[in-house]
């Protein structure tokens, strides 16, 4: 039985104390064995879920989460104490740094006339404190690990920051018919490597569309996959209300379903 006062409420000290004593000899055999690179996907799954119960809107959900996302920040932090890199104190230390660094309109004497000023100001200050002296330089601070259509804006505002864009979406339009042709050409002929390219060219290009009418690429698809699985939900529940089976059936046959699908406003 390990040394452990239980109670009725916890805070941050016991967070961290509870991950040190589970990662010790005679804790938890599987914390224990646990490195950065093992545990890096559930960082990503439990940021995904506190995405879900911010949707959700469904405040109880929420705290659930942003404790289990913490524990992930707690866990990371106990793994570089152990090996003398940092601890936690070092990373609340960064961020409160952070923070208050690229705050100066309220930790210092700068003054703002909006949110857009507040937004220069942390480009601004983010790119002196990396270093970053050129857009170039900026753009490949943005991780490569990202959703890639969350990267593609990120970069291309990046580039309209300095100028780099289209002076309105018709030409943001005009690229994405483009790269739909040469699309079209590769898939006619039958190049699977510029398939692939163009492909991403084309996405690419749609990204580029979704900035100029100020929708999220992201939230935009996320919405389109819930339309479709909707959508085929209701054609499966009407092909077997009319046994019809779905796999011998024409592509006709099923986009009639399909319409009448879409037609009930699905």
């Amino acid at each position: 039985m390990v040394d452990f006062k239980q109670k009725n409420s916890y805070d941050m000290q016991d967070l961290i104390d509870i991950m040190r004593i589970l990662r010790e000899p005679g804790g938890c055999p599987w914390d224990a064995e646990q490195t950065h690179e093992s545990i890096k996907k559930n960082l990503i799954e439990e940021t995904y879920e506190v995405i879900e119960a911010i949707n959700k809107n469904d405040k109880e959900l929420l705290c659930e989460e942003l404790g289990d996302l913490l524990m992930q920040v707690v866990f990371h932090a106990q793994m570089e104490k152990e090996v003398g890199a940092f601890e936690f104190n070092d990373v609340t230390d960064g961020v409160c740094k952070k923070l208050i660094e690229r705050h100066p309109h309220v930790f210092g004497q700068v003054s703002i006339s909006g949110v857009d000023d507040v937004l220069t100001n942390w480009d601004a200050i983010k790119r002196k404190t990396k270093g970053q002296k050129t857009t170039t330089q900026s753009m490949n601070s943005v991780p490569r690990e990202l959703p890639a259509l969350m990267r593609a804006t990120k970069l291309q505002k990046k580039a309209a920051d300095v100028g780099f864009d289209w002076s309105d979406v018709s030409g943001a339009l005009d690229k994405l018919e483009e790269e739909i042709a040469e699309l079209r050409r590769a898939i006619s002929n039958e190049d699977s490597v510029n398939m692939a390219e163009e492909l991403g060219d084309v996405l690419f290009s749609a990204v580029n569309v979704s900035r100029f009418i100020k929708t999220d690429a992201e939230e935009a698809l996320t919405a389109a996959s819930d339309k479709f699985l909707a959508r085929f939900t209701k054609v499966e529940a009407l092909a077997q209300e009319r046994n019809i089976d779905m796999k011998t059936s024409s592509l006709e046959e099923l986009d009639l379903l399909w319409d009448e699908a879409k037609a009930s406003k699905v």
